[in-house]
């Protein structure tokens, strides 16, 4: 008999990538999404096109369920209905700018939704292994106080401890964080708590920057998916701060699907994983341009801010021993310049822009 997985935010990017990777590999998955990003981002953060690319796709192995994780008693009756072999919780509000705007919606999504789905699974559905998708952004402002090295086209850290990346005992609070940030800390904490308390099997993937060709990138959210849709259709890009030297590391979303799935197939409770795209998947934003240019062919468009978003990390890059330990058949698969071909190509494909590429 086929096992049943439920997904949060399943119209998103990483819910998305989940959805199709469990089913094709014969669960049946129950998504959970309201196209709330639309009403975060307006029209070009709409989901719906890809719950209905799901739902055609996928046909009976997924369902969709419109329901809104702050509902607590949908939330519960969902659980109970379904009563699911495993949980990949990835639903959230997921922009520092706009948590600032809109401080109670950010908190109810990120901490008071995930606190809804946690009881809901410890009521339910106690042995189903429950995989949340964190942020890298749970630490803070602290990795800024690192001491770094300006190179020409980006930062990195200087001292050889961190040679790797930032590992998972690195701290997490006395810092700033943004309200997004601490929203999110609170939900990563709570998954640890129920993992703990209740030895509930969880885990906290601390994202890097989440992408792939199917990522709805705005202005507020989506760095290497809005910077390439920029660049396809000659759209000024601004850079806020750090001269443009500043670093992210990338991870598609294939690669995240991948290691929830070996998660779920050996569970462990209240585990932490920094996951990004490592050193190896890391870019800045000028060295990101790069890669945009060479794949389109086309001019990045820019200007520049000297005012760099608050809390925003001047250099981070995941360090994935921790991961690979634990799990060593995972690894990163998609590489930066497959990730910049495929977003490319994604965005070709959803706008019909021409390029000379």
């Amino acid at each position: 008999m086929a096992k049943t997985l439920l997904v949060t935010g399943s119209s998103g990017l990483i819910g998305g990538e989940v959805s199709d990777y469990f089913a094709e590999h014969g669960w049946i998955v129950h998504g959970v999404d309201n196209n709330m990003r639309a009403r975060f981002f307006g029209p070009e953060g709409d989901t719906r096109w890809n719950q209905y690319r799901l739902e055609e796709t996928l046909g009976d192995r997924f369902t969709h369920h419109e329901l809104d994780i702050r509902d607590r008693e949908e939330v519960l009756e969902l659980l109970e209905t379904i009563q699911p072999d495993a949980i990949v919780h990835t639903a959230a509000q997921p922009s520092h700018d706009y948590a600032a705007q809109a401080p109670f919606q950010d908190f109810d999504v990120n901490a008071v939704g995930t606190s809804n789905l946690l009881e809901a699974a410890r009521r339910h559905a106690p042995d189903a292994p429950f995989v949340h998708l964190s942020t890298n952004k749970v630490y803070g402002d602290r990795p800024n106080t690192l001491d770094l090295i300006e190179k020409e086209t980006r930062y990195d850290f200087a001292d050889d401890a961190y040679r790797n990346g930032i590992a998972e005992d690195f701290p997490i609070d006395q810092s700033k964080h943004s309200l997004f940030g601490a929203s999110k800390l609170a939900a990563d904490v709570m998954v640890q708590e129920y993992g703990r308390y209740f030895d509930i099997k969880t885990c906290c993937l601390r994202g890097g920057c989440l992408t792939g060709p199917a990522h709805g990138g705005v202005e507020l959210h989506g760095f290497l998916s809005y910077l390439v849709k920029c660049n396809l259709e000659g759209r000024k890009y601004t850079i806020f701060g750090y001269e443009g030297k500043q670093v992210r590391d990338n991870i598609h979303a294939l690669d995240v699907a991948r290691f929830a799935e070996r998660f779920i197939a050996e569970p462990r409770s209240a585990e932490v994983y920094n996951l990004g795209g490592g050193k190896g998947n890391s870019c800045s934003i000028l060295e990101a341009f790069e890669l945009a240019e060479e794949v389109s062919g086309n001019e990045m468009i820019y200007d520049y801010d000297e005012q760099n978003r608050s809390g925003d990390h001047i250099c981070y890059y995941s360090d994935l021993s921790k991961s690979k330990d634990h799990y060593p058949e995972w690894e990163i698969r998609v590489t930066l310049d497959d990730i910049f071909e495929q977003i490319h190509r994604g965005w070709k494909e959803r706008s019909g822009t021409a390029s000379s590429a």
